[in-house]
């Protein structure tokens, strides 16, 4: 025995913290293959250095690293949201320490094993959709297993893809046997997830774990996916060499929505929904800001009979209007194909072994678990017969449908079960329970076994396949819980799949010997659906940071030395707020101090139901920003998570000063956010719409400030008690004080705010901005008249530097009477032209009514 070999300590019932890195381990269980530990508790050969670098490391230094672990996650935003899980949109992606270490020798026959799977599964689609399906008609499938299959799309025969590739990407489920060896649960033909989460495992994790990684010398992931980006552009539609991908997600509120989103700008793809694509003369096209850009091939992750509301579901509102019919005249290339969903039923595997011989001449390499289809004779027979031993899958159902395990079922259950199949037989599966691998997953302060199943990948390209070396593996919530599942809260791990003993030429064939395709293109065009995404993510973040500004102010000046109840300075700031909604008429009017003004102030900071409060709008921006993810950097991302995470304070025993500690916290984030995109956008169309939602709603929120302070009434003070707490807010009192050295008064105020076109918070900026970005948007030719929404913003601008400013002006000076209806009335009239202006932009860049081919 070398030195360096481990042995595993005397399995324990429990692991006992503070024991040892790895060990003792709660491995080597009679009849369970464990990834880890041979028999009589020596480590398998590949786990060797591993496990010998977790002893040094520690628990205290495990648990180090994993918290680090556990804070990149948060930072990049990782998430896999299940519908109607509290933690809605929040719900953190789950991930352990340990990776699956799967040997180089292992590896080779399980790839093999896909491979074939790959080309087995795109032939049985080739006969049934494109072929003369001689399956059915020889007996290889019985009709009713597809005729009877909602996934088999009657529409989408005799529609044949390019190469015959129906499975692009092939997704199947893997777990180990007790003998070691590879069996197949499940195959993931429709749109099958994981990849991503995948990618971003091996991120983590190599982060964390940097020299363990590098000595272990795992295959890299990077390479499949710049293979399937190249097999995927050679299923382009004939005459595209150089097409324009897309990536079709369901929608941020998809529980792997951000896989979606990293892919697509993993990939270079155009994130895009259902309601961003049109189909016009049987071709498809992507609406953007600068017109209808034509689609090549649609990377789809929407269920395929939600993709097509005039041919297959028509209540559907995730997909695009005549996609069947642009797919039929063969314009644009769908993957996966339209009706692959067809293989995902249990019920074939029990068929895959002879019809591999019949159309390969092959023996399944990866043999898939044993089934019996209920909607056979004497396959019913046997079901009934073993139910206790069996596991109970419907032959067609949904996600939300669980397999139902005989031996964990009551008699009367256990009956009940045997009646329902007894009805409708065709409608369920039985599967041979596999008694699933353990391998070690992290407990916070010592290693279990948990069970794990391995989902791999293939991107066929018809004449060329790439395999993911590893996969994604998912981790058991518990050791009795019988089902894998990242919905019945389940986690992952990286798959680390080891060199051979000469890395170099393992690595080598890797590699292709062609010239590399051209990155398949991603569209010049912003998506309008994006486009209206990140002009109202603009506006929220301003919108906030106003809100909280002035919450600040208020706040600050409770706790002045000064504010004292029913002082002058309160009285004005009370009546601005009343102003401003913020304080309502019955609330104890401008009394600050009042119980129902604090409570006021308070709910507009905590409570998420309260529209116009901080929580709210937060959701608001969350919402807006998960839209748009593909389109932001990590760092900005990572700022929009510190927000998120910051504004989860609750109050404590002081809930004021607690208050003004998160606010301030809270408008430095959303600094950062404003700085960030600054810097780190381009300046394109989509920078512009981002930009220019955040003057329009600066200019708004000026502009509504200076109307409410007009409106005090009843106080017996100097102006300056209302203009200071104005300035404050619009952060704009150390320039007036440089500026002027004295207390404020209107003229200069109004003179700072509105006209100082060098003051970045003054509306003169705000406009100037917003005619920059009006010229360099799309815009129709020279012959067209200007789009409506300039004469808005050309009103506005006048009237600061024309006539009417000079007159309103004077009377600002010289009659304090007329004072506040002249300049309420110039107020509320620039409001109106602000909103027209916001409105125009909507509707000729967001709503795309009318069709301008790029």
């Amino acid at each position: 025995m070398s030195d360096s070999t481990v042995i595993i300590k005397p399995a324990v019932k429990a692991a006992r913290p503070g024991d040892g890195g790895l060990f003792p381990y709660a491995g080597g269980t009679p009849g369970v293959f464990d990834e880890l530990a041979l028999a009589g508790g020596r480590v398998r050969p590949h786990w060797q250095q591993f496990a010998t670098a977790m002893e040094a490391l520690g628990p205290a230094e495990l648990a180090a690293r994993w918290d680090n672990g556990q804070r990149i996650l948060h930072e990049h935003g990782v998430t896999y949201n299940v519908y109607g899980d509290a933690q809605g949109q929040s719900r953190p992606w789950g991930l352990d320490l340990a990776p699956l270490l799967v040997s180089a020798a292992d590896w080779a026959r399980v790839e093999a094993g896909l491979r074939q799977r790959s080309r087995l599964l795109n032939r049985i689609l080739a006969d049934l959709y494109g072929g003369s399906q001689r399956l059915l008609r020889d007996g290889f499938l019985p009709p009713d297993l597809v005729y009877g299959n909602p996934g088999f799309l009657r529409t989408c025969r005799g529609m044949r893809p390019p190469k015959d590739v129906y499975v692009f990407l092939l997704g199947c489920d893997l777990a180990r046997a007790s003998d070691g060896g590879w069996w197949a649960l499940a195959d993931r033909t429709q749109a099958p997830s994981g990849a991503g989460y995948a990618l971003e495992n091996r991120t983590v994790i190599s982060r964390i774990l940097p020299e363990e990684f590098r000595d272990a010398q795992v295959r890299r992931l990077s390479d499949f996916f710049r293979r399937e980006r190249e097999l995927l552009t050679g299923l382009a539609p004939a005459g595209q060499s150089n097409p324009h991908v897309v990536l079709l997600t369901p929608g941020p509120l998809n529980e792997t929505y951000f896989e979606h989103a990293y892919l697509a700008r993993h990939l270079g793809f155009t994130l895009v929904e259902g309601a961003d694509l049109t189909v016009r003369d049987r071709r498809v096209f992507l609406k953007t800001l600068d017109g209808l850009q034509p689609v090549d091939i649609i990377l789809r992750r929407v269920d395929d009979g939600y993709c097509d509301p005039l041919e297959l579901r028509g209540e559907s509102f995730l997909g695009v209007p005549g996609l069947v019919e642009a797919t039929r005249a063969g314009t644009v290339t769908i993957a996966n194909a339209l009706g692959s969903s067809l293989l995902e039923s249990p019920a074939f595997l029990a068929f895959l072994p002879r019809i591999c011989r019949h159309l390969l001449d092959e023996e399944l390499l990866i043999p898939s678990a044993a089934t019996w289809w209920c909607g056979q004779a004497a396959e019913l027979r046997y079901v009934l017969e073993h139910l206790k031993d069996l596991v109970i899958k419907p032959t067609f159902g949904g996600a939300n449908q669980q397999p139902k395990f005989g031996a964990r079922l009551s008699a009367a259950e256990l009956a009940e079960l045997r009646e329902q199949i007894r009805a409708r037989p065709h409608l369920f599966v039985g599967q041979e329970r596999v008694v699933l691998s353990r391998a070690p997953v992290w407990a916070g302060d010592h290693f279990e076994a948990r069970a794990v199943v391995l989902r791999g990948y293939v991107a066929n390209g018809g004449d060329a396949m790439a395999v993911l070396p590893g996969g994604l593996t998912r981790v058991g919530r518990t050791d009795e819980d019988p089902v894998v599942s990242m919905q019945s809260g389940g986690g992952s791990k990286d798959t680390w799949v080891l060199l051979s003993e000469q890395p170099q030429a393992a690595e080598a064939t890797l590699a292709t010997g062609h010239e590399p395709r051209p990155v398949p293109r991603g569209g010049t065009g912003v998506p309008s659906r994006t486009a209206d995404s990140l002009f109202w993510l603009g506006r929220y973040a301003e919108r906030l940071e106003q809100t909280l500004r002035l919450l600040r102010c208020a706040l600050g000046r409770l706790s002045d030395e000064s504010a004292r109840e029913g002082s002058p300075e309160l009285l004005a700031l009370g009546g601005l707020l009343q102003g401003l909604q913020v304080l309502l008429p019955g609330e104890a009017g401008r009394n600050l101090h009042g119980r129902e003004a604090q409570h006021r102030v308070l709910n507009l900071i905590y409570k998420p139901e309260l529209t116009g409060s901080v929580r709210e709008l937060l959701s608001r921006l969350r919402f807006l920003a998960s839209a748009v993810r593909d389109r932001l950097s990590g760092d900005t991302w990572r700022i929009l998570g510190r927000l998120e995470a910051d504004a989860r304070s609750r109050p404590g025993r002081l809930p004021l000063a607690n208050a003004s500690t998160l606010i301030h916290t809270l408008v430095f984030d959303l600094v950062a956010f404003s700085g960030v995109s600054q810097e780190n956008m381009t300046r394109g169309h989509g920078w512009r719409l981002l930009d220019a939602g955040r003057r329009i709603e600066r200019a708004l929120s000026l502009l509504r400030l200076l109307a409410a302070a007009l409106r005090v009434e009843g106080v017996e003070v100097r102006p300056a008690r209302v203009l200071e707490p104005v300035l404050e807010i619009a952060d704009s009192v150390l320039t007036y004080r440089r500026r002027f050295f004295a207390e404020a008064q209107v003229s200069e105020t109004l003179e700072l705010l509105l006209r100082d076109e060098s003051n970045p918070r003054s509306l003169a900026f705000q406009l100037s901005a917003l005619r920059e970005h009006c010229l360099a948007l799309p815009h129709p030719p020279a012959p067209a008249p200007p789009p409506v929404e300039w004469a808005h913003l050309e009103a506005m601008t006048d009237a600061l530097s024309g006539p009417r400013w000079a007159a309103l002006a004077l009377v600002v000076d010289s009659d304090a009477r007329t004072r506040p209806e002249r300049l309420g009335v110039w107020l509320a009239e620039s409001i109106r032209h602000l909103e027209a202006f916001s409105d125009g932009l909507t509707h000729r860049y967001f709503s795309h009514i009318l069709p301008r081919v790029s």
